[in-house]
């Protein structure tokens, strides 16, 4: 319909999509001290959902929001009390402005949540045993005009993930890092 109004639109294919119902932005997973999984979440991942992204000049949030926003016609929450998404500007997602109207928080957590998992003890305790920050958000797709090609849109949702750096450094320069260490301890006596 979009389209037929003269508005670029696009369908968006996310995989690895998180469904965060709650809204604290991570995909929470509870077990018990056995290891068994015990449901207290309504969280979810998807292997993939779709929306749409059309261009909008966006006078309601400014300049710094114009272009690309998400629209999402299968909605599985409501949002102001109706089952809507968006018009969620995908600058906003990308700079992690979660604060905004039109389902940023929702949209945001679908394609960058963490995946936390808990030790739950009791009603009053719990504790984080695990995180994967790389899950969620992969491949974030739509067709190439022209072809059947597929371009990868995840960079206008979200900035690379950090690589871990890895390194090592002989017994001989840990030694010496721990005189420098001592030095430091003296000299502070």
């Amino acid at each position: 319909v979009l389209r037929c109004l003269g508005i670029p639109t696009r369908v968006i294919t996310n995989f690895n999509s998180a469904h965060d119902k709650n809204l604290n932005l991570s995909i929470d997973k509870y077990i018990d001290m056995s290891g068994k999984t015990l449901h207290l979440s309504e969280d979810s991942v998807w292997n993939f959902h779709v929306w749409n992204e059309s261009w909008f000049i966006r006078r309601d949030l400014g300049s710094f929001y114009d272009g690309w926003q998400v629209l999402d016609a299968t909605p599985q929450e409501k949002s102001k009390g109706i089952y809507q998404c968006g018009p969620a500007s995908t600058r906003a997602i990308k700079e992690g402005d979660v604060n905004l109207d039109y389902d940023s928080p929702f949209v945001f957590a679908a394609v960058n949540a963490d995946c936390v998992t808990w030790i739950h003890y009791s009603k009053k305790r719990k504790e984080r045993i695990y995180s994967d920050t790389r899950k969620i958000g992969k491949f974030i797709s739509t067709k190439a005009v022209g072809t059947n090609s597929r371009v990868d849109v995840t960079a206008n949702y979200k900035y690379p993930e950090v690589k871990e750096i890895s390194f090592k450094i002989s017994y001989s320069q840990y030694k010496n890092s721990l005189m420098d260490d001592r030095k430091i301890l003296v000299t502070a006596v």
